[in-house]
């Protein structure tokens, strides 16, 4: 069946009004302003502030030059770095590492570009961007790069303009030109040792369209040139890269899409390019690590033994194919009850636990829900009806309690709704510029909640609100008939997760189909490009995903979150959470444990918010939930807790963190994360806003923690 169909009942209800002004312009984007902008994509920087903060399309890094450098250049340029150019932080392990800004080995320019130069974009897709440089605003484009993610070559097509090709880590030697069918091969050697290509195609007939060395900085080609020049870093010691090079040089891809089938617990889903240039050519295209360990039957031959380290990614690997086809087994046994790889879902307690949870649920579920629900915070709000959510799955499901659970559930319908009817403390509008849903507060201050009216969190914040109407739902199922309940958690579905880009939202605003993860950064300019700091939160908005599909019958959906959190436990497991045998990030980080916050320059063992140890784990723990144990091996927990946690000293953290911290030891240990909630004189401060002591009980007797 396929994966990514349209979903139905969507589109904001008339209760989230319309809003024509978002505080970011459109800069330099020249699609019409009925298209779908995606706003937290790889290309963003491209679009916001200066425009000339770097675009990582893995392994490479491009920019708008700007006039910067030893060149002086107006055109686009490529970086490539070397882990040997890492800088890292101090301490052992150290506490950040990151790849140097501004050194630009090639720069593809024009000698008609100078200050007036303008930078548009326009094709804005999922995986693509055309950047275009003109020589000014009024003027149309001379030079285009179709930039894609994982793209073997750096492209320029040029328009009709005297071509340029430059430095700033200076030439040393310019060799040939070779001929290769219709098209020459330039090699040039910089002063950094590095050995780069270059292939020249023109579309005009030349027959041979010279490339002279001018200066340390510039290489100078024909006037009025027509055609594409394509660039690649030759990786040391790698005989066979040359002639991969050599192979496909003069195709280009200009736009990628995915799609996908799922069928009896498990899915595949493609990557897939078309192409420019000499089409008749097979791509080239850069895999990274989750690619090829989940590369399915014949595209898995198409992978050379070519690689180049990306910057926090690991090696990437050079593919030959025109589409990748990768394949996940589903975890399709996870439901609202605990799960562990080892007994899947758990619905039994013992008889002592759920005397338990049914004493402390009814404590909890007599709380006034409206002063931990009512947030001036899409985020803190969500997580506070997640809270309340969870304690009934565990007194109805778990304790089997449904008077109880029904008391609360009324009381949880009531908080719930008042998001609904769009009435909470600071309302969400519909964005007409960016097409989705917005809280209002951000339009007086860029910071509020986390950013959202930016498009920061948004699979954070909103996946807190899918789960509990999940949980809603699946208690009632007659909840999603009744007014606009159906719709509007479609609309938040579609915001963050739409299988398609229409005319309301883009596709997949969050997660990125070819990272295997989502990106939490919005529209803000960034140096180090986009990050995210909570791989717990990522996976939950996915688990969200899976529980709504099933409650409205979406059986796409469903399979779009399973597959989702396959990936997802993939990808953490290789980038975010280093237990001991990760190859992936540098040995002198992974003993960290967990990245903090991974940009796609830079890994910083941090957050946003405290410099505290217990938040710098525990942001990649929350909440502690079924998908814990699928994303965070036993093996990594375990490492993890003897480092920081181990030998008493949990309890000397203070506050929220300690009950996180002691849940998530259930996964290791649930008999003493068990006894740490049950004990008599629980202290009610060890718990977060948005967890509750029933839920926690719950987990850790349904891991084996009560006996």
């Amino acid at each position: 069946m396929p994966l990514f169909v349209s979903m139905t009942a969507g589109g904001p209800p008339d209760q989230v009004t319309r809003r024509a002004a978002h505080p970011v312009a459109r800069k330099g984007i020249n699609d019409s302003p009925s298209k779908v902008i995606p706003t937290n994509n790889f290309y963003g920087n491209l679009m916001l502030g200066n425009q000339n903060q770097g675009v990582w399309t893995h392994p490479y890094s491009l920019r708008w030059v700007k006039g910067t450098g030893n060149s002086s250049s107006w055109g686009f340029g490529v970086s490539h770095i070397e882990r040997s150019q890492f800088a890292y932080g101090p301490g052992n392990p150290n506490k950040y590492f990151i790849a140097p800004l501004g050194i630009t080995s090639i720069i593809l320019s024009a000698q008609e570009l100078s200050n007036s130069t303008a930078l548009t974009t326009d094709s804005l897709e999922a995986f693509s961007v055309n950047a275009n440089l003109a020589v000014s605003a009024q003027s149309g484009p001379l030079v285009t790069f179709p930039l894609v993610q994982g793209m073997g070559f750096f492209t320029g097509v040029y328009l009709g303009a005297t071509a340029l090709i430059q430095t700033d880590v200076f030439f040393r030697t310019l060799s040939g030109p070779w001929t290769l069918g219709t098209s020459l091969k330039y090699k040039v050697l910089l002063e950094d040792g590095r050995t780069w290509l270059f292939y020249v195609h023109s579309s005009q007939g030349y027959v041979n369209p010279q490339f002279i060395l001018r200066s340390n900085t510039t290489i100078q080609g024909p006037s009025g040139f027509r055609g594409s020049i394509q660039v690649a870093k030759l990786p040391e010691g790698q005989s066979n890269a040359e002639s991969w090079y050599d192979w496909a040089a003069g195709v280009y891809p200009v736009t990628g899409a995915t799609f996908g089938t799922f069928n009896n617990g498990s899915a595949s889903y493609t990557l897939s390019w078309q192409k420019g240039g000499d089409t008749g050519k097979t791509l080239i295209m850069w895999a990274l690590p989750h690619h090829i360990q989940s590369f399915n039957g014949g595209v898995g031959a198409a992978a050379t033994d070519v690689q180049l380290y990306t910057t926090t990614k690991g090696q990437a690997t050079l593919v030959a194919s025109d589409q990748w086809v990768m394949v996940e087994k589903l975890v399709t046994d996870m439901g609202f009850t605990p799960w562990t790889p080892q007994n899947r879902s758990v619905t039994t307690l013992p008889e002592k636990a759920i005397v338990a949870i049914n004493s402390v649920a009814s404590s909890e579920l007599n709380q006034d829900f409206a002063p931990q629900t009512n947030l001036d915070s899409m985020y803190f709000s969500g997580k506070g009806l997640a809270k309340f959510a969870a304690i009934l799955i565990a007194v109805n499901d778990l304790a089997r309690n449904p008077g109880l659970a029904a008391a609360g559930l009324s009381k949880l319908k009531t908080a719930f709704n008042n998001f609904v009817q769009n009435t909470q403390k600071s309302p969400l509008v519909y964005d007409q510029i960016f097409k989705g849903v917005i809280s209002t507060a951000g339009y007086s201050d860029p910071g509020a909640d986390f950013g959202n009216t930016y498009y920061n969190d948004h699979h954070f914040h909103y996946g807190y609100f899918v789960y509990t109407a999940a949980v809603i739902a699946h208690l009632d199922p007659s909840w999603l008939n009744q007014g606009t309940n159906l719709q509007w958690v479609q609309t938040l579905v579609q915001d963050f997760a739409s299988p398609v880009a229409d005319e309301r939202f883009p596709f997949s605003r969050a997660f990125d189909w070819f990272h295997g993860h989502s990106w939490a950064k919005g529209l803000f300019e960034s140096a180090d490009g986009k990050d995210q700091e909570s791989t717990s939160e990522d996976a939950f908005a996915s688990y969200a995903l899976k529980l709504w599909g099933r409650v409205i019958g979406d059986a796409a959906l469903e399979a779009r979150g399973d597959l989702m959190l396959a990936i997802q436990a993939r990808t953490f497991q290789n980038y975010f959470l280093m237990d001991s045998s990760n190859k992936i990030q540098p040995a002198s980080f992974i003993e960290n444990k967990v990245t903090g916050i991974l940009f796609e320059n830079k890994v910083d063992h941090a957050t946003y918010f405290s410099a505290d140890i217990e938040c710098i784990q525990g942001i990649h723990m929350i909440p502690i939930m079924p998908p814990s144990t699928l994303i965070r091996s036993k093996a990594f927990v375990t490492e993890e807790w003897n480092k920081y946690f181990s030998n008493g000293r949990v309890d000397s953290i203070p506050g929220g963190w300690r009950g996180i911290l002691y849940a998530n030891l259930a996964i290791i240990n649930p008999k003493a994360s068990y006894d740490f909630f049950a004990q008599p004189n629980f202290d009610p401060s060890w718990l977060d806003g948005g967890a509750s002591r029933t839920w926690y009980l719950a987990y850790a007797a349904a891991l084996g923690g009560c006996t």
